[in-house]
C-alpha cells in the first residue's frame, strides 16, 4: 500500500519566462481541479496563486506557493515559481523539492531567454519535464517554430505528443497523437471526436515520428514497430514514460489556458508521463557525525523521517509558516524532529496543507508530501528535518549572491524597530536578500539581486508591514578582496582608571580565491588562552562583513593566527577582539587590497537591423558580445558579459535603441577586479563619505 499510495503522488512545479502564461496555466489548473469556482485571471488581479498584493498588481508571481489539489485520484502538489531573473533563487529553491515540471513556452515568443536559464537549472538538478506550447489563439504563434527552437537552443529533444486545430484566433483544440482522436471545446466542456478529414494525412505522419522516436527507449514497442504493427496507446504511454523519467524526450503539449483549451489534457500527460516520488528514487544526504559517509533515504513511510525545509513565509493569521518537502518517513504533529542543520530539537505545532492563502489543518504528512509547519523556532530555509533517532544531513540549497544595495531608513525614528523586525523576517522568508547595520555610518543596508527585487521589498514594507520609508538610490554591492600574503604582529595595550587591557597577536593574512573567508588557528601551547581565540576569529569575520578597504564585504580572505600573548589580569575577550580590528585596519593596504565588481551574464533578442546599435552600446558600457545566433526569423540573440555598474537604466536605453522592440535578461555571473582608474574613484567617494560624517 506504501509505495502504492506515493506512485499517486505529483511533485510538479510550473515553471517558464516571465509572460509566458505560467500563472494563468496554475489558475486553470486549479479550477478543473475543483479547487477554485471561479476563474482568476492575472489581468483582474485575481489569480489564486498570487495572493501577494505586489503579485496582483504587477501581474508577476513572487513567492512560490505551494498548493495541494486532486485529478483523477491522484494528488498533484503545484509548486509556483516566478519567471522573473530577480527571483531566480525561487526557482532554485522549487527545483530543488519538485519530482517534475511542466515548462510553458508562449507560442508566439518561443524561448525567452529567462526559459534557458530555467532550463539548464532543472538540467542541474535532472528534473523530469514536459512542455506546454500557451498562447496558440495568439497572432504570431507557431507551434512548430517553438519546438524547433526548443531543439535547437534548449537540445530538448522535443517531440510532439499534439497538433492544433486551427490557427490563431481559428485554433479549436488539439489532435492527440497518442490516442488519434481530436479535443475540440464549447465553453468549458471538452468535445471528444475523430481527426478531422482534412488532418488525417498530417496526424498518421506525425503519430508514426512519435512512435519511430519512442521505438529508442521500449524493447517491445520497437519489436512491434518493425513488425508494422500498430502499438497500443498503453506501449506508447508506457515508453513515454521511461523516456521522459530518464530525460531523454520532452513531450510536447499546446493550447490556451486563458482561453480553456488544453489545460485538462496537460493534467492528464502530468500523471501519465511525470515521476512520483518513488520514480525520483532515494535522496542522498551525509551522516551527521562523519560527513564523508552519505546516507540514503527511501521514498516510503517506514523509513526514518527526513525533510528539507525550502519556503519560509509570514501569514497574518498563523505567523510563520515553514514549508517542507518530506523524503522519507512520516510526521504527526504535536511530535518531537531534529533539525540537523542547526543541530537543534524541533517541536511540530500545527501542519498545514496549503491553498494559495487558505488552509486546512491536517495531523501528518508522509513520504514524498509537501506542507507547512506552523510555530518552528529554528527552522530557516535550507535545513534538514529528522529523526532525532537517526538523523542526517540532506544538502543544503544553493543562495546566489546579491549585487545591489540600497540604503533604508525609516520615515520617522518610532518606526526604527518595527523596520528592524520586519526586515529580518523578510530576509528569514528570502535568503537572496540579505540585511546589514553599517556600525561606521549608522545606516541599515539592504542588498537583493536586482533593481526589481528591492523595489518589491520596499513595496512589501509599505503595503503588508505598514511602515513608510525613506530609500536612497540603488547601488553596486562591490567586494574587497587580498592580492598578496602579509604578516603582522599588533599590540593592544590600554589603561583606564585602575583596570587595563592587554592582548598581543601574529598573523598571516594570505589570498584565498575561490575558497571564501577562512580562519586557521596555528597557535601554539597555549601562547594565547583557548578562550580567547573565538574572539579572534569574531573580530576577523566582523572585519570581513564591514570591510576594511572601502567599507565593502571582504571575500576570499585567510586568516592564519601565528602566535601572541597575554596578560594574566588585562586580558580578555574585549581586547583581543579590539586588538584583531586595530591590526587588520592597520595591515590592510599592505596586503595590496583590491575592488571586485559583479559581472552579469547578459542575453539580448534585437531585430536585425538594430543590432550594430546594440552592441555598440554595450561595448560602450565596458561590456563583451561573446555569441551571436539567429533567434528567429529577422532576429538575432546576443549573449555576453557586462559590468553591473554600467547597466543603470539600460532598460529605457534598449527601448530607445530598438524603438521599443529588443528585449534583454541578465543574471549574475561573478565577482571580477575593477579597473584601477574606477577603483580609485569608488574608494574616493568612499572616503569623502566617511570625512562628511
Amino acid at each position: 500500500m506504501d509505495s502504492g499510495m506515493i506512485q499517486k503522488i505529483r511533485n510538479i512545479g510550473i515553471v517558464a519566462h516571465i509572460d509566458a502564461g505560467k500563472t494563468t496555466t496554475s489558475e486553470r489548473i486549479l479550477f478543473f481541479t475543483g479547487v477554485t469556482h471561479k476563474m482568476g485571471e492575472v489581468h483582474d488581479g485575481q489569480a489564486v496563486m498570487d495572493f501577494m498584493k505586489q503579485e496582483q498588481e504587477r501581474g508577476i508571481t513572487i513567492t512560490s506557493a505551494a498548493i495541494t489539489t486532486y485529478w483523477k485520484d491522484h494528488q498533484i502538489n503545484l509548486i509556483d515559481t516566478p519567471g522573473h531573473i530577480d527571483f531566480t533563487l525561487e526557482v532554485e529553491r522549487s527545483l530543488r523539492v519538485l519530482d517534475g515540471i511542466v515548462m510553458v513556452f508562449c507560442a508566439v515568443g518561443g524561448v525567452e531567454p529567462q526559459s534557458e536559464t530555467v532550463w539548464h537549472q532543472a538540467d542541474n538538478y535532472k528534473v523530469p519535464r514536459i512542455a506546454f506550447i500557451n498562447k496558440m489563439d495568439r497572432q504570431g504563434s507557431d507551434l512548430f517554430q517553438a519546438v524547433e527552437q526548443m531543439n535547437e537552443m534548449l537540445g530538448a529533444n522535443a517531440v510532439l505528443f499534439q497538433l492544433p486545430i486551427g490557427q490563431e484566433s481559428e485554433f479549436k483544440g488539439v489532435v492527440d497523437l497518442v490516442t488519434m482522436k481530436s479535443f475540440t471545446y464549447n465553453d468549458l466542456d471538452v468535445v471528444e471526436s475523430e481527426i478531422p478529414e482534412d488532418m488525417q494525412k498530417s496526424a498518421k505522419k506525425f503519430h508514426t515520428d512519435l512512435v519511430e522516436k519512442l521505438a529508442d527507449y521500449d524493447e517491445s514497442l520497437m519489436t512491434k514497430y518493425l513488425d508494422g504493427e500498430e502499438p497500443t496507446i498503453e506501449d506508447i504511454k508506457r515508453a513515454a514514460r521511461y523516456a521522459v523519467l530518464t530525460l531523454c524526450v520532452t513531450p510536447v503539449f499546446c493550447g490556451t489556458a486563458f482561453k480553456n483549451k488544453g489545460v485538462r489534457l496537460l493534467l492528464d500527460a502530468v500523471i501519465d508521463y511525470l515521476p512520483s516520488p518513488v520514480d525520483r528514487g532515494v535522496v542522498i544526504g551525509k551522516d551527521v557525525k562523519h560527513p564523508e559517509t552519505p546516507i540514503t533515504r527511501k521514498p516510503v513511510f517506514k523509513e526514518p523521517f527526513s525533510a528539507l525545509a525550502f519556503k519560509i513565509t509570514n501569514d497574518a493569521y498563523v505567523g510563520q509558516q515553514t514549508f517542507i518537502r518530506v523524503y522519507s518517513g512520516e510526521l504527526n504533529s504535536g511530535s518531537y524532529v531534529y533539525n540537523s542543520t542547526k543541530m537543534k530539537r524541533e517541536r511540530i505545532g500545527r501542519i498545514m496543507r496549503i491553498h494559495a492563502d487558505d488552509r486546512q489543518e491536517i495531523t501528518e504528512l508522509k513520504a514524498g508530501d509537501i506542507g507547512a509547519l506552523i510555530g518552528m523556532k529554528y527552522t530557516t530555509t535550507g535545513d534538514t528535518l529528522c529523526s532525532e533517532n537517526e538523523p542526517v544531513l540532506l544538502e543544503n540549497i544553493h543562495y546566489p549572491e546579491t549585487v545591489l544595495d540600497m540604503k533604508i531608513e525609516p520615515a520617522s525614528n518610532k518606526e526604527r524597530d518595527r523596520l528592524s523586525i520586519a526586515l529580518s523576517r523578510l530576509a528569514l522568508e528570502d535568503p537572496s536578500f540579505k540585511v546589514r547595520f553599517d556600525g561606521e555610518t549608522e545606516e541599515t543596508v539592504i542588498s537583493g539581486m536586482g533593481e526589481l527585487h528591492l523595489e518589491i521589498i520596499v513595496d512589501r514594507l509599505k503595503t503588508e508591514y505598514k511602515i513608510e520609508v525613506v530609500v536612497g538610490e540603488p547601488a553596486v554591492a562591490y567586494r574587497e578582496t587580498i592580492t598578496r600574503e602579509v604578516e603582522h604582529t599588533y599590540r593592544y595595550k590600554k589603561q583606564t582608571g585602575g583596570k587595563g587591557q592587554f592582548a598581543h597577536i601574529v598573523f598571516r593574512l594570505e589570498p584565498n580565491q575561490g575558497h571564501g573567508n577562512e580562519f586557521v588557528d596555528h597557535v601554539k601551547g597555549g601562547n594565547i588562552p583557548r578562550e580567547y581565540i573565538p574572539a579572534v576569529q569574531k573580530a576577523f569575520f566582523e572585519a570581513c562583513e564591514a570591510g576594511l578597504y572601502a567599507n565593502y564585504p571582504i571575500v576570499d580572505m585567510k586568516f592564519v593566527l601565528v602566535d601572541g600573548s597575554y596578560h594574566a589580569v588585562d586580558s580578555s575577550e574585549m581586547a583581543f577582539r579590539i586588538c584583531t580590528h586595530q591590526a587588520m585596519r592597520e595591515i590592510i593596504s599592505k596586503a595590496a587590497p583590491q575592488l571586485l565588481e559583479p559581472i552579469m551574464k547578459i542575453e539580448v533578442n534585437t531585430p536585425d537591423e538594430y543590432m550594430g546599435d546594440a552592441i555598440g552600446d554595450i561595448n560602450r558600457r565596458r561590456g563583451k558580445i561573446e555569441n551571436m545566433r539567429r533567434h528567429r526569423k529577422g532576429s538575432q540573440k546576443l549573449t555576453g558579459l557586462v559590468p553591473l555598474m554600467e547597466m543603470f537604466g539600460y532598460a529605457s536605453a534598449l527601448r530607445t535603441i530598438s524603438s521599443g522592440r529588443a528585449a534583454f535578461s541578465m543574471e549574475f555571473l561573478n565577482y571580477a577586479p575593477l579597473p584601477k582608474n574606477i577603483e580609485e574613484t569608488v574608494v574616493e567617494e568612499q572616503r569623502k563619505k566617511k570625512q562628511q560624517r
